[in-house]
């Protein structure tokens, strides 16, 4: 008798170079297992990958500035938790860092190396945010990957549109296509054809 898997799983990463791919391989194997479809397992998968990068970069700034000696027996390596959790038409990924710092939406070059990941977070994702962890030092971002195709629409939607606001499904009002993960790689990294 096999039974269902859980709606939620947290998994405590190390702030080491590793912690990005056991993410994403922990994340993949859980989205199989939930049945979630392809396309949206490569969005929550890219998504899982912005923040636990950027909270295995703010755990190391914060290392900076507590610096210890080579020699100290204290442990400086810190923890954080991703979260994933199968809501109704949608997967939720959530990481809980030690930094209070609210995470930044800022325009970068097309030059720059870094400093895109909350950019792509937003643009990849249905719905994101931030707030401070909860009886702990610290803060949860998360996003959400929806799992309705583009242009399904439920007896909810239709249930809940503002009044004077055309049904989605009437001819003439497009709904949005699905962004191409490579193509916004692409603009996002600045390869220009030419």
């Amino acid at each position: 008798m096999s039974q269902a898997p859980h709606p939620c799983n947290t998994l405590e990463l190390a702030d080491t170079p590793n912690a990005v791919p056991l993410a994403r391989l922990h994340t993949a194997d859980l989205l199989s297992r939930w049945g979630v479809p392809a396309q949206a397992a490569e969005t929550v998968q890219l998504l899982v990958s912005e923040l636990v990068t950027n909270a295995v970069q703010h755990s190391h700034e914060q290392g900076e500035k507590t610096q210890v000696s080579i020699l100290s027996s204290r442990n400086t390596s810190r923890t954080f938790e991703l979260t994933l959790e199968m809501l109704r038409d949608a997967v939720r990924v959530s990481v809980r860092d030690g930094d209070a710092r609210p995470p930044v939406l800022k325009e970068v070059g097309v030059e720059a190396e870094s400093g895109r990941g909350i950019f792509i977070v937003a643009v990849m994702s249905s719905n994101w945010g931030h707030h401070q962890a909860v009886g702990i030092p610290g803060k949860v971002v998360w996003a959400e990957v929806g799992l309705l195709p583009i242009g399904r629409v439920d007896g909810d939607e239709r249930a809940v549109r503002p009044p004077g606001r055309p049904p989605s499904d009437e001819p003439g009002i497009p709904r949005a296509a699905p962004a191409d993960p490579n193509l916004l790689g692409r603009v996002l990294v600045g390869v220009r054809e030419f």
